[in-house]
Formats: C-alpha cells, sequence, structure tokens
C-alpha cells in the first residue's frame, strides 16, 4: 500500500476540534493523486495522453476522527481493473496503527478527446500494482434517492468549486451536501454517486430526504436529473 504521514491542521477541524469529513476525504483523494505522481501517471502525464480517471463512487467508514496536531498515516491501494473502471481503497491510521477511517472507490478512465471510456493502457497496468481487496462490508455503487424529498434553493457554482478538469471537485459535492445534514451530525458511513459533470455556472438544485436514520442529498439539473447523489449515515 502506498503511505505518507501527515499531521492533523487546525485549518482541518472543526468546532470540536477533530477533523472534518470533507477534510478527511480530501486526504484520501490527495493520497491517490501522491500515489499516481510518484509512480510516473500523475495530472501531466495523462494530460499528454488525453485521458483522465474520473470518480464514479466513494464509500467512506470512519471508526474516529482525528485531533488536531494528531499525527496520521494514509494510505491507498488498487485492487481491481475491468474494462475502462479501476477500484482502489483507502485508510487513515494514527501511527501507533490504529484505524481510523477507511474506504472503497470506484473510477472510471475516459478518452478527453471523443468523451468515451478508455482501458488502461501497459504502463498503468504495470504501475498501479494491484493489492488485496480491503476487508470491509462493501456498499451497492448505486444511491437509491427516496421520494418526497425537501426541495432547497439552488445556487450557482463558482470557480472556487472547480479543480484542473475544470468541473466541480469530488470534494466540493460533499461539501454542499453537508450544509444540509443536522447540525452536529457525525458521519459514520459517507457514500457518494457521481452522475453528471457539473462546471462554472451551472445551477444546482439541492433535494434533500431523511430515512431510518439517514440522509440522502441529490444534488440536480434543473431537469431532475442528479449531478451527484450522497448518502451519509451516523
Amino acid at each position: 500500500m502506498y503511505t505518507f504521514e501527515s499531521r492533523v491542521r487546525y485549518s482541518e477541524v472543526g468546532e470540536d476540534g477533530r477533523m472534518t469529513l470533507q477534510s478527511l476525504l480530501d486526504y484520501f483523494q490527495d493520497c491517490s493523486t501522491f500515489h499516481s505522481e510518484d509512480i510516473g501517471l500523475g495530472v501531466e502525464y495523462f494530460k499528454q495522453i488525453h485521458q483522465v480517471w474520473f470518480l464514479s463512487a466513494w464509500q467512506i467508514c470512519v471508526n474516529r476522527y482525528p485531533k488536531v496536531c494528531e499525527k496520521i498515516v494514509i494510505g491507498t491501494a488498487p485492487y481491481e481493473f475491468r474494462g475502462f473502471v479501476g477500484s482502489r481503497n483507502f485508510e487513515m491510521k494514527t501511527i501507533d496503527g490504529e484505524v481510523l477511517a477507511y474506504a472503497n472507490s470506484i473510477w472510471s478512465l475516459m478518452d478527453t478527446d471523443k468523451m468515451v471510456p478508455a482501458k488502461p493502457n501497459e504502463k498503468m497496468l504495470a504501475g498501479y500494482v494491484l493489492e488485496e481487496r480491503y476487508p470491509m462490508n462493501y456498499a451497492p455503487r448505486k444511491i437509491a434517492v427516496p421520494a418526497n424529498g425537501k426541495e432547497e434553493e439552488p445556487f450557482t457554482v463558482k470557480a472556487h468549486h472547480l479543480d484542473t478538469n475544470h468541473h466541480v471537485n469530488n470534494g466540493q459535492f460533499v461539501r454542499m451536501a453537508m450544509d444540509y445534514a443536522p447540525e452536529k451530525f457525525e458521519v459514520k458511513q459517507l457514500r457518494v454517486e457521481y452522475k453528471i459533470q457539473a462546471v462554472l455556472g451551472d445551477v444546482i438544485y439541492p433535494v434533500v430526504c431523511s430515512i431510518d436514520g439517514k440522509y440522502v442529498v441529490s444534488l440536480n439539473k434543473e431537469d431532475g436529473r442528479p449531478y451527484c447523489i450522497i448518502e451519509i449515515a451516523g
């Protein structure tokens, strides 16, 4: 497993002095980026070959949110390629080995010129060394949206929501959804299903549902098609 060490920064914690869910997700996303860069499969490489990995789904499980200044180790390992789809696990531990959080993620490789799926080439297959699947209960990729959700005030995608692919960053969708979570709601499992890219100027229409102690936020286009569906559970 590829790993890097860090220390929880003050800018990464909430009012309770513990890392926020959004910061935890950012660590996992950064870990996959560091891994790719360090094996020669970084952002510039994919620009040269006109391809990109798009994140399709997250499942993040949290045992404990680390405290400010706590030292942590973040790791990731790919475990499967199937056609144009790749899957990788993540883990966050303390220096002493306590598992703080772990995750599954599903990615799709796309040709950015034709916007069609592409299979990993030999360099990718050699660089992304597959490991055993992480021992966790794997949830389905698709998230069901309950009927009769509450429609919230629409808002517009701003420049700070975007990443180097010029669309709304994966973590930004989660930040948007968390605005509709109950105050002090501690998320123990996050699931995200990414459906459509959102770009600068798009208007997002949130629909919020609550069922069996879970909250589902569907961030939709005006016609009701979701850009992204987020499920949080305590």
